[in-house]
């Protein structure tokens, strides 16, 4: 009968095991291991499993600069680690996109509990560059909101993204004068050089003034642990045609922008001048079904934050963000 058991349970053990599955969406903070180093990479790892083989996207954030790849690399299912080689990542002290890449690799572990799916690693270079490009340690968790990564990969484009000015987009400078982003869909764009200054004050008057008429409503508070974070806005309940904009420290930084089952992904770099920054929900219009609600991701790589947000036509939904003291 012990035998019988043993059997059984080792036979449960195995099915788990391979049951287990890197397949998802993989959202961390990357962290430069040198010793007065204290840059970081908000990186996302987008892949599907087949058998012993992973395919998909891994892209990152840094800076001003957001950059994607597709990827292959493989998956060994006893010990559960992730082996993705040939990752070109900016160099931790590059001031800017036109910096020099470090060829690093990925290798990491899946750790599944029912609490939470973790996939912690490293990224790491060659020998010959080690002491150039010092090893990145990350500690993914899964987005259980993002569930279809075949239409994911299907929709998702690899390369490199600069933030670039669209006609339809609008900068809005702070009153110290420096220059904050303004943000459509995915990709935050800086702009105030090519706007034309009549139009860019006109239309930053219009919804600075508006949003200054309603009530400002503070939801929580939360302490990040990064300079940067990744905010995603989907709608909560019917799709309805609810309509956003957003605003960090009552400047616009994403303007009319509708609600759906589809991340809204920011990419926001905070204001390290400010012990607080404000993140606000502004309601461009009701959607079919009163009020403009919102499910709101806040991750910095090591948390992630759900809040969900209601505003109407005479009130914005506000979110504190405190980066947590070293």
């Amino acid at each position: 009968m012990p035998r019988l058991f043993l059997s059984i349970f080792s036979l449960l053990f195995t099915m788990e095991i391979h049951a287990q599955t890197v397949t998802g969406s993989w959202y961390g903070r990357a962290d430069v291991m040198m010793q007065g180093a204290h840059s970081n990479y908000l990186t996302e790892l987008i892949i599907k499993q087949k058998g012993d083989e992973v395919e998909g996207v891994f892209g990152y954030y840094f800076k001003d600069t957001y950059q994607s790849f597709f990827v292959r690399g493989k998956y060994d299912i006893r010990t559960r680690e992730v082996y993705i080689k040939n990752l070109p990542l900016l160099f931790y002290l590059s001031s800017g996109p036109d910096g020099i890449e470090c060829p690093m690799h990925f290798e990491g572990t899946l750790m599944v509990s029912q609490v939470t799916s973790t996939l912690r690693g490293t990224f790491y270079t060659e020998e010959k560059y080690k002491y150039t490009c010092p090893e990145l340690r990350v500690n993914f968790a899964m987005d259980y909101n993002e569930k279809n990564q075949d239409s994911i990969l299907r929709t998702s484009v690899a390369g490199k993204k600069f933030w670039k000015p669209q006609d339809e987009d609008f900068i809005v400078t702070n009153p110290s004068g420096s220059e904050t982003k303004t943000v459509t869909g995915d990709v935050a764009v800086n702009n105030a050089a090519e706007t034309d200054t009549a139009q860019y004050e006109l239309v930053q008057k219009k919804l600075v003034d508006a949003f200054g008429r309603r009530k400002n409503t503070f939801s929580k508070e939360l302490e990040v642990a990064s300079d940067s974070v990744r905010i995603s806005f989907y709608d909560n309940g019917d799709i309805d045609g609810d309509s956003i904009s957003v605003f960090l420290n009552h400047l616009p930084v994403l303007v009319k922008k509708e609600l759906t089952s589809r991340a809204l992904n920011i990419y926001l770099a905070l204001d390290s001048t400010k012990d607080v920054n404000e993140v606000s929900m502004f309601a461009e219009n009701l959607g079919k079904f009163p009020p403009n609600t919102a499910l709101m991701l806040v991750s910095d790589g090591i948390n992630r934050y759900e809040v969900y947000l209601s505003s109407s036509l005479t009130q914005n939904a506000a979110v504190r963000l405190r980066r947590k003291k070293n």
